[in-house]
């Protein structure tokens, strides 16, 4: 049977104006479900429903097919079901769908393979995701009743202590599989039902401002970032001009070149080698005495005609994988290193296709604070490295 993956994400957000691509940790909140989706390796298809032409974008980036939904399914009152049902009018070769949040970005591949396990090998109708929390419940005194409050799930006079207790289960709408002759009839949920535990840590939903940097801070420590371990970062190649500079040159009335610089970049720099991680510079220009002047003390190769030859020879000389080695970059010029880096970033002002090749869209433009701002990223995903080895 076919099995496609289907996150619905309208253009229309109340909460947060275009939620579904805001960058979270440096990367489109869809962006993180549909990299799991695609690693898990067991969709026959993964599509995006939308209405919203920079949706569309983005999730044809992430590899995603796109179903454009009509203004009926795309209101604010429109349900869930109801978007699903009219993709499933579009695509009868589909035979189960499982509808993916995309505001659920600490979805792992391995949650994903087992659901999918629960449907196609033990036969269930329906599959969806819950979460164990432990909250005491009490009944809602509306105001002005002359009423006490009741416990609703558990006795105060024998209060148990958490550890003592299995807590209970609550939807977290993370996803919901069902085959097609249940959706027909109007269900998400019925027939052979079952539903799948998820980890507490993964459990994360975003529907208001405030619980984005929550978020950003929970993805970072237990979000999917591909199939490949982490691993520490021993060198970051950095693009001068658009990244370290802001790319612009200021020529004065005898002909001499200016450029600016962002201080906090070059703290950036030096708390990289305080972390033994080697910063080495590169660009297309002679910018030799921009250099001299910045005093920066790091290896730089300018007048570069082939980056990517440069990035080679540097990780061979210096015996790294390229899981250890990070690029940030602006250019065209750039994205074939930004591919093959192990960790990738661009300012926020870089061109669209370096955009698109790179791990990680900094706030920051270039020359305003980008590179601080990459360090940083790379400082707390070699805090998740360091964890992961300590468990």
């Amino acid at each position: 049977p076919h099995l496609a993956a289907l996150v619905l994400a309208r253009g229309g957000s109340k909460g947060i104006p275009l939620k579904n691509i805001k960058l979270l940790a440096g990367v489109p909140l869809i962006g993180w479900v549909l990299r799991a989706v695609s690693d898990a390796g067991v969709f026959h298809s993964i599509w995006v429903s939308t209405d919203h032409d920079e949706i569309e974008k983005v999730a044809k980036q992430f590899g995603a097919r796109v179903h454009r939904r009509s203004p009926e399914v795309s209101q604010d009152s429109s349900t869930s079901l109801e978007a699903i049902r009219e993709f499933l009018n579009h695509h009868p070769e589909v035979d189960i769908v499982g509808n993916i949040q995309a505001t659920s970005p600490c979805l792992h591949p391995t949650d994903l393979v087992k659901v999918t396990d629960l449907i196609q090998k033990e036969g269930f109708d329906s599959v969806f995701s819950v979460v164990r929390r432990h909250q005491f419940r009490w009944s809602e005194v509306k105001k002005g009743e002359n009423k006490m409050t009741e416990p609703q799930n558990l006795n105060p006079a024998k209060r148990c202590r958490r550890q003592d207790w299995p807590g209970e289960l609550y939807e977290n709408g993370s996803f919901y599989f069902a085959k097609r002759h249940l959706i027909e009839k109007g269900y998400l949920q019925g027939g052979k039902m079952a539903y799948y535990e998820m980890r507490a840590e993964h459990s994360v939903d975003i529907d208001i401002d405030i619980d984005w940097p929550i978020a950003e801070q929970r993805v970072l420590s237990f979000g999917y970032f591909g199939k490949e371990p982490l691993k520490e970062v021993k060198l970051l190649v950095c693009s001068i001009e658009g990244c370290l500079t802001n790319g612009r040159i200021y020529v004065t009335e005898d002909h001499k070149e200016m450029v600016s610089y962002d201080y906090r970049d070059i703290v950036g720099i030096e708390l990289l080698k305080k972390r033994e991680i080697q910063v080495r510079l590169i660009s297309e220009r002679d910018c030799s005495k921009t250099l001299s002047a910045m005093q920066l003390g790091c290896v730089a190769k300018i007048s570069a005609t082939n980056k990517l030859q440069v990035l080679k020879d540097w990780q061979e000389d210096m015996g790294l994988s390229w899981k250890e080695v990070a690029y940030l970059g602006n250019e065209e010029s750039d994205v074939e290193c930004l591919k093959q880096a192990g960790m990738s970033g661009v300012p926020a002002d870089a061109c669209a296709a370096a955009q698109k090749a790179a791990g990680y869209i900094c706030k920051s433009s270039g020359g305003c604070g980008a590179v601080r701002e990459f360090a940083e990223h790379i400082f707390l995903l070699l805090e998740k490295v360091n964890s992961a080895r300590k468990q």
